[in-house]
């Protein structure tokens, strides 16, 4: 896998966020793997990013829900220096915990939690042996506080800011860094496949930013060593209150804005 520009492999990058960052980083000079499930839409974003931008695009089609497929997607590109890591790719669903399907959960943990911390660490080695590199992690705000009807998501979520908070510090001086992105509510293809009611008060956020907005809030955080980015000024006092607020009040908060169908 030959590459002249520095390259980002983004998981998740057939729609919404992920194809937003991958847009961002064909034009800020970056080279892609282009990682999700449908490989048509990644063949026609690759041939997008290299008409706009002169990117040169690597398409792998791969689920990371599946076991193995985190640890088989690094090793077809452990011969590139991957210079960026996005773990994009993510899972949800809604309902009462006791109503949900356990495949379902299984499916959304092995995706949010299990191949982004396998592909975090199988790549970072190499990077780290560099003195060059990032890891953009794609969290929620969800993550700062508990999630009644989508508890498992809210979970996994917090679980993606611990770690990268943790991983960068552990990273420091060593020239990588590490970036949880914590966006709010964005629309895309996600609350469909999470099944989530349209009328969800929580759907009807005033810190809603377009998956635009938040790859580019993104790429500046990251690129200036942020680790953590909360894109939008609404979104970023609700973290702050999810962290100074007592936890059993803000569960309840999250409950009305986020009651089951």
């Amino acid at each position: 896998m030959s590459h002249t520009r520095p390259l980002a492999l983004v998981t998740g990058a057939s729609s919404g966020i992920g194809l937003e960052l991958a847009r961002v980083f064909a034009r800020e000079g970056h080279d892609l793997v282009l990682v999700a499930r449908r490989e048509p839409e990644l063949r026609a974003l690759g041939d997008e990013l290299k008409s706009r931008y002169g990117a040169d695009s690597t398409v792998i089609t791969a689920d990371l829900a599946l076991e193995g497929a985190a640890r088989q997607l690094a090793t077809e590109v452990a011969d590139s220096d991957i210079e960026v890591l996005v773990n994009n790719a993510g899972l949800g669903n809604q309902g009462r915990f006791w109503e949900t399907d356990l495949d379902a959960d299984h499916r959304m943990l092995a995706v949010n939690v299990l191949a982004l911390t396998e592909l975090t660490k199988l790549l970072l080695p190499a990077m780290v042996a560099r003195g060059s590199g990032r890891v953009l992690n794609v969290a929620s705000t969800a993550g700062f506080q508990p999630g009644p009807f989508m508890a498992t998501y809210y979970a996994s979520k917090a679980y993606v800011i611990s770690l990268t908070e943790a991983l960068a510090e552990e990273l420091t001086g060593t020239g990588v860094t590490a970036t949880a992105l914590c966006p709010g509510v964005v629309p895309t293809g996600f609350q469909a496949a999470a099944e989530m009611d349209p009328n969800t008060p929580l759907l009807k956020s005033p810190g809603s930013k377009s998956a635009e907005y938040v790859a580019n809030a993104a790429y500046k955080g990251m690129v200036a060593g942020r680790r953590i980015v909360i894109p939008g000024v609404v979104n970023k006092i609700g973290a702050q209150a999810g962290r100074v607020t007592p936890r059993v009040v803000m569960t309840k908060v999250t409950r009305r804005l986020n009651p089951p169908a």
